[in-house]
């Protein structure tokens, strides 16, 4: 199996209809609509200006665009499917939401799969990001950056977690995607998928007893204050890609796909720092507000119990094998 896949950089000679939002007039010219779910301030919202201002500029103003925070254009799996479309133009995605479209991707949300944040920056900027990259040009999707989401971990209200026992019987909200569902069950949880802003009132009414994410999402929404107990397992390391619709992309010169790789390469790295910065303030934030934090001692027990998680992750996918196992088997 080849991981390094080539891009497409056919020029379309022709304007899609006019429910595509790239306004060309010549082949090559373009005003781009781009989507982010988060708010103005944060990480990711800064990073995606500063790339559309690095293409504006390095294009003569050939290729200018504007981003719609808040997720103003619709949510995540809409937006998704309105960026296969072409009729967003790009956008920045977690790949946890798209194993269920995107098989290549799903492998990025196999607990523990990743042993840092660190190793993370450095596959997915090579060969792992290529492979996952070439099955997201399959699906109409071009990679231009992976930015940083942190390491999820585990709060809820109940108690601290320090081993995969200490799971059994929680009921715990995960993202909508069967493999964290069987993450749960594999420690005898009960996994509750939900959208998250429905998290903050589930766990101040009990409908759940905690959830499971990164830091900046753990203070940002204020769910520390009905779930007082932060137990860092680490045990998902998700990255999130800032990704351009593959309809606009053919529409690019040679050039100008180049400087968009190029620029949205550098807009990681920047998103990486502001996020390693938020992450720092938003664990002061929380601890400062009486959160409980515990570090998991040894991680061995917790990764023992995602056997079955990849045993049937692989008999569903053998295809992906040697992929899994380029992760799992880099230092």
């Amino acid at each position: 199996m080849t991981f390094v896949s080539k891009f497409n950089t056919t020029v379309a000679s022709a304007v899609v209809g006019g429910c595509v939002a790239v306004a060309a007039t010549t082949a090559g010219a373009a005003e781009l609509r781009g989507w982010n779910v988060h708010v103005e301030d944060y990480p990711v919202s800064i990073a995606m200006e500063s790339f559309m201002a690095e293409v504006a500029e390095r294009t003569n103003g050939e290729v200018t665009g504007k981003t719609f925070h808040n997720g103003v254009l619709g949510n995540q799996p809409d937006a998704i499917e309105q960026i296969r479309l072409g009729v967003i133009d790009f956008g920045e995605f977690s790949l946890g939401p798209m194993g269920t479209s995107i098989p290549e991707t799903n492998v990025v949300s196999l607990p523990f799969i990743f042993k840092s944040i660190p190793q993370m920056y450095e596959l997915m900027d090579g060969e792992v990001g290529e492979a996952i990259g070439a099955g997201m040009m399959k699906k109409g999707m071009v990679p231009l950056g992976w930015y940083d989401a942190g390491a999820r971990s585990f709060y809820n209200s109940k108690t601290p977690i320090n081993t995969p026992a200490d799971v059994e019987g929680l009921k715990i909200r995960v993202m909508s995607n069967d493999l964290f569902v069987k993450m749960v069950e594999s420690m005898d949880g009960n996994a509750t998928p939900m959208a998250f802003a429905e998290v903050y009132q589930s766990i101040k009414t009990s409908v759940v007893d905690g959830a499971e994410n990164n830091p900046p999402s753990y203070e940002s929404t204020n769910h520390f204050e009905v779930a007082k107990y932060y137990s860092l397992t680490e045990h998902l390391i998700i990255p999130e890609c800032l990704c351009m619709s593959l309809k606009t992309w053919e529409k690019m010169t040679p050039e100008q796909q180049e400087i968009l790789k190029d620029a949205g390469h550098k807009s990681a790295l920047q998103q990486r720092e502001l996020w390693q910065a938020r992450e720092a303030a938003s664990m002061e934030k929380v601890q400062a507000g009486g959160t409980i934090v515990n570090t998991i001692a040894d991680k061995a027990p917790f990764q023992a119990a995602m056997a079955p998680v990849y045993e049937g992750f692989l008999a569903d996918n053998p295809d992906l094998t040697e992929l899994v196992n380029l992760i799992r088997n880099a230092n």
